[in-house]
């Protein structure tokens, strides 16, 4: 089975600026919410994916990702409900690992996460500097919780 497990962090300063080795954009559509799982499209710079991820146990989750071409993952974002997750994606290396810092815009503007995969869930890190509080676990931090908040502020700011 193909699994993700990630951990996610806060940013406590911009120094992670400093370390970036490449940028590229991306953008999220959701096509399906199951259960505790979802299906996304996503144009991440000049490639483009569907991914299925199932229900989170502790870092980890079930996940299936396929490269598709660009053309059609522009065609079913245009399907997609909105908003769109846009964000521009930083990677930042840090004591051997990859570290991707998100900086959202749109509707989630404003919004910074680190965050670094791992081989194994016990698979000891150091956290980087800039790194602050970690999130992985709460669901306030989860893009459907803030999807669902920046909604609302736009229906209460109309």
């Amino acid at each position: 089975m193909a699994v993700e497990i990630e951990r996610k962090f806060l940013l406590k300063s911009d120094e992670w600026r400093a370390g970036v080795v490449q940028t590229f954009s991306l953008k999220d559509g959701l096509i399906a919410r199951f259960g505790e799982g979802k299906v996304r499209v996503r144009h991440a710079g000049n490639r483009a994916f569907i991914t299925v991820k199932g229900p989170r146990c502790g870092i980890s989750r079930p996940e299936y990702e396929y490269e598709i071409p660009l053309t059609e993952a522009d065609e079913i974002l245009a399907l997609c409900d909105l908003p769109h997750v846009e964000k521009t994606r930083h990677i930042v290396p840090y004591a051997g690992l990859k570290w991707a810092v998100d900086v959202h815009l749109g509707p989630l503007s404003g919004i910074e996460f680190a965050e670094v995969e791992l081989g194994h869930p016990n698979q000891p890190i150091s956290l980087p500097p800039w790194a602050g509080e970690e999130v992985t676990d709460d669901p306030r931090y989860r893009k459907t919780t803030l999807l669902s908040l920046a909604a609302q502020a736009t229906r209460a700011g109309s």
